[in-house]
């Protein structure tokens, strides 16, 4: 409600203010110079004070401290004629509705007319005066008055007209009337200047008839719909009717505020007229309703369409037209739906979606063109979305047969997709041809070059995917599933080992060649023939694929895994048992381990070994409830991985290999039933101690915690661990001994090592054979003897702390020059 004056009214206030101001600086400057002449005339003990005095202005005489305002003046104005337009209004409503009734009907017509009048023709002489904040609440309060004059006309003179009738008309009579009165005060106040004239928004002296006359048009024809008793394809119209009225408004209008309101209500009545318009065409069961349905869909469409057409902003243009697209696809789509079946609809919908890719060859606005493709483009992806189902269905359902392994050939394909408690999707079996359909789209319509490849690639994905979910969805034989999933298999193989397209869509057919390739080797779990016969075929087709150089690295791995698979298969039809098969799978690992070396360095040696160790576990797994055999499996993996250790560049699996014959040696002892860790320990611990001996002569640098440490840890762990547990005593006894000795050659020849180790197992055997003794003691002795023993010792330390310290660093200096 702030009055903006124009730039010539401005300038004439600054130029007062200005003036003003002028008069008031020649004020103080008087007052300022009698003060300090008041002050030079005074004689003062302090000169520089009297003069710094002097230099500061005072305040003239009588005047008080004031404090900033704290609020502005416009606020303030804004605030008074607000409350004071509320109170009126708020004044006549209850005058007309409680003081109406004790008046005749010629003082109520007298009193409110003069009152509406007098209010309404009040702005005109206020505006002439400059006072435009002023006119702005009292024209408010006019349009409230006529509002209360409609109903004070309804009450005493159409008692018994409908009601929702009357607010129809009298809806539409107002908003006629308050626009005609916001034009006419527009023609009857002149501009202040050029820049008033050329501004529409400046040119008009108040702001708020004109957008409150385009709100209260938004009521007359849905009221007037609801009045004559009209069903939900009448309101639904009368909605998108006034929608297209708002839009046409909303681009042709010269006033911001009603520009604004009139797309609001465009936004707001388009969209319920759309939604409404979208349910009835769901809810139709007939072609005669889906027409009508259709019919309110495509009006909406092309309003969105012309008001997209018409947008000066490229942006809301994209996606206004976006809108019109999607509920375009809606409509048309909509038509056929009631007489197709339940499993054609998402088809008929996709169909329209990809039938308004038409409008890209045109000569349509670019911003036009791009929300009508996007809108296709939506469709296009929720019609994926809605076969996504089928397709995990397919790839993930014949995992469950792996409960239920050679228990029979199921009649169909979906049956040997089914899963326990996840069945079929019903009404799906149109999503191969979606998948197809938007697969062609992609691959034809996106010639854009920097787009294509991912346009190809996700043309190739759905391609397979749709050629996965075929069989199942039609109901085909299982036989055919198989086919059907091999064929694809080779196929993307074939494309992934051909140099044509783009390397992005080669790597996704391989993907799909591998994902499928397991898929399939789940599927074949139904019988033995088809099991073996697919684990055999899809060896070597991955075996024949990986001999292009470029795939070996993704291909050999599922070679050997399948290779794997196929061995356990063979295993079970043979009736063997898993500790048996065990031997049988560990023919992957070797030939890994061959073909590794044969590959050099090439990429694939990381993969291949990494599948071969992966079936060596898994043989371990499988001997592992049988210990013999699992010490022959440990065995053949460690001469693997010897075999493996004697490359150059892989030394360090040697280790591995050592720990897999330990392992298998010490698991064949634990079958033999032997119980003393010695026989495990001292088989592991002279190797590590003569190749630590024979390092430690090499290599003079070499620690003796390096060469000698591992090697006498397994040798005096095992056996000290043994002899805390044991009651007899040639066991402490030879350990002992043994440590001793050790502790001997290590203060000999200088050995860290050997000195740590051998003495700290020598003071723990000790102690484990004395403890009796020194149970016996302890309970022997008095309670009081051990805290005045430690005192003993604490006050000994105390006194001879100086030379304990002295004898610990000497202690620590001769162990850090041992080696």
């Amino acid at each position: 409600m702030t009055h903006i004056p124009s730039p010539a009214e401005e300038l004439r206030l600054l130029d007062a203010e200005l003036r003003q101001l002028d008069a008031r600086r020649s004020q103080l400057l008087a007052r300022r110079a009698w003060l300090v002449g008041v002050l030079q005339s005074m004689a003062a003990p302090a000169p520089r004070t009297a003069a710094a005095s002097a230099s500061r202005p005072a305040p003239a005489l009588g005047a008080t401290p004031t404090r900033p305002p704290e609020a502005t003046a416009p606020g303030v104005q804004n605030v008074l004629l607000l409350l004071g337009g509320t109170l009126l209004t708020i004044a006549a409503v209850a005058f007309t509705l409680v003081s109406w009734g004790q008046m005749g009907i010629a003082g109520r017509a007298l009193v409110l007319g003069a009152v509406t009048l007098a209010t309404l023709s009040a702005p005109v002489w206020l505006l002439r005066r400059g006072l435009r904040s002023t006119a702005e609440s009292l024209a408010g309060l006019g349009l409230a008055l006529t509002v209360l004059d409609t109903y004070a006309l309804y009450e005493v003179a159409l008692p018994d007209v409908s009601g929702v009738r009357y607010a129809a008309v009298t809806s539409a009579a107002l908003a006629a009337l308050w626009a005609g009165y916001g034009l006419a005060l527009g023609a009857l106040h002149r501009p202040a200047g050029p820049a008033e004239a050329d501004d529409p928004d400046r040119r008009l002296p108040l702001r708020l008839p004109l957008p409150t006359a385009m709100a209260t048009a938004q009521l007359p024809l849905l009221l007037w719909a609801v009045a004559a008793g009209a069903g939900p394809h009448m309101i639904t119209a009368a909605l998108l009717a006034t929608a297209a009225l708002d839009a046409a408004v909303a681009l042709r209008a010269p006033v911001r505020s009603v520009r604004i309101v009139a797309a609001v209500g465009a936004y707001g009545m388009g969209g319920g007229g759309t939604l409404a318009a979208g349910w009835l065409s769901l809810e139709a069961t007939g072609p005669s309703a889906a027409a009508r349905a259709a019919a309110l869909l495509l009006l909406a469409a092309a309003i969105a369409l012309a008001a997209a057409w018409r947008a000066p902003n490229p942006g809301t243009a994209t996606g206004v037209a976006l809108a019109g697209g999607l509920v375009t696809v809606a409509g048309l789509g909509g038509i056929p739906r009631p007489a197709l079946p339940g499993a054609w609809t998402v088809p008929a919908y996709l169909v329209c979606a990809i039938a308004l890719l038409a409008v890209i060859r045109t000569r349509l606005p670019e911003a036009l063109r791009r929300g009508l493709a996007w809108a296709s483009g939506i469709v296009q992806a929720l019609a994926v979305v809605s076969t996504l189902p089928v397709v995990a269905l397919t790839l993930l359902g014949p995992a469950g047969r792996a409960e239920h392994v050679w228990s029979g050939t199921p009649a169909t394909a979906r049956d040997a997709v089914g899963m326990d408690g996840f069945p079929w999707p019903p009404g799906t079996s149109t999503a191969p041809l979606v998948l197809a359909l938007v697969a062609g789209v992609l691959a034809a319509a996106v010639r854009v070059p920097e787009r294509r490849p991912q346009a190809l690639t996700c043309a190739l994905t759905l391609t397979c995917a749709a050629a996965l979910a075929l069989p199942a969805a039609l109901e085909l034989p299982y036989g055919a599933a198989l086919l059907m999933q091999g064929i694809l298999i080779l196929a993307a193989l074939a494309y992934a080992s051909s140099t044509r397209g783009p390397a992005a869509t080669r790597s996704a057919a391989l993907l799909s060649a591998l994902v499928t390739s397991v898929s399939l080797a789940f599927l074949s779990l139904a019988s033995e023939g088809a099991t073996l016969t697919v684990l055999a075929a899809l060896t070597a087709l991955f075996a024949a694929a990986a001999l292009r150089a470029h795939l070996g690295t993704f291909v050999l791995p599922a070679a050997l895994v399948h290779a794997t698979a196929l061995a356990c298969a063979v295993g079970a039809f043979l009736d063997w048992q898993p500790q048996q098969i065990a031997l049988l799978v560990l023919v992957v690992p070797a030939g890994a381990a061959l073909l590794a070396a044969r590959l050099g360095g090439s990429s694939a040696v990381v993969s291949v070994e990494a599948a071969g160790a992966a079936a060596s576990l898994l043989a371990v797994g499988l001997a592992v409830t049988t210990p013999p055999m699992l010490a022959l499996v440990l065995a053949l993996c460690g001469v693997i991985a010897a075999g493996t250790a004697v490359r150059e560049d892989r030394r360090p699996v040697g280790y591995a290999a050592t720990a897999l014959f330990l392992l298998a040696t010490w698991v064949r002892l634990a079958s033999w039933e032997v119980a003393s860790p010695e026989a495990y320990a001292l088989p592991v611990a002279v190797p590590a101690l003569v190749v630590g001996l024979l390092r430690h002569r090499r290599d003079k640098q070499a620690s003796s915690w390096t060469a000698y440490g591992p090697g006498l840890s397994v040798a005096l762990v095992p056996s000290l661990v043994a002899a805390w547990g044991d009651a007899h005593w040639p066991r402490p006894l030879l350990l002992g001994a043994a440590a001793l000795l050790i502790t001997l050659v290590g203060a000999r020849h200088r050995l860290q090592a050997p000195l740590v180790l051998g003495g700290t197992v020598l003071a723990l055997d000790a102690l484990h054979e004395l403890a009796p003794y020194l149970v016996q003691v302890v309970d022997a002795i008095p309670r009081w003897a051990p805290p005045a023993l430690a005192g003993l010792v604490l006050l000994a330390l105390g006194a001879t702390y100086e030379q304990r310290i002295r004898d610990a660093r000497r202690v620590r200096e001769v162990l850090g020059r041992m080696r």
